[in-house]
């Protein structure tokens, strides 16, 4: 659908700028580079969906924008399935009752979760085994 030139030619004005603007989305925003001008970007995917009529929630995405990390394009099949793992505990945790609650819940998650921030206590990578055998060398 988002190469058919076809699709687009079959679209009214207001139609078409959601659907450019959405695509636009996808490429400087959801891609493997977040393009410096993002934010301008999504308000204006905001403002063009609002015209077009669509009564989505998309408060999320702008009042939670600077949370998306540089890169959203490097996802690997391990992160993925890790998703699908996730995505399966918060329908256990909210018993298939699909809400704003259980959104919140997944994204503070995820904030919690970055492997990539850095915090000013080191961890200790050290397994259990180590830690045992350092620790109970007497017994």
């Amino acid at each position: 659908m988002m190469k058919d030139a076809n699709f687009v030619t079959k679209m009214e004005t207001n139609e078409r700028k959601a659907w450019e603007s959405f695509k636009l989305v996808i490429t400087s925003f959801l891609g493997k580079k977040k393009d410096p001008n993002y934010k301008s970007i999504v308000e204006e995917r905001i403002k063009n969906f609002k015209t077009f009529g669509c009564s989505l929630n998309v408060h999320f995405l702008d009042s939670h924008l600077d949370y998306f990390p540089e890169n959203l394009g490097a996802v690997s099949e391990e992160q993925g399935e890790t998703f699908h793992q996730d995505i399966k505990e918060m329908e256990r945790r909210y018993q298939g009752k699909w809400n704003v609650s259980m959104i919140a819940d997944y994204c503070w998650m995820l904030q919690r979760d970055n492997p990539c921030k850095v915090h000013k206590r080191k961890s200790d990578k050290r397994t259990f085994e180590v830690k045992k055998n350092r620790y109970c060398k007497d017994l």
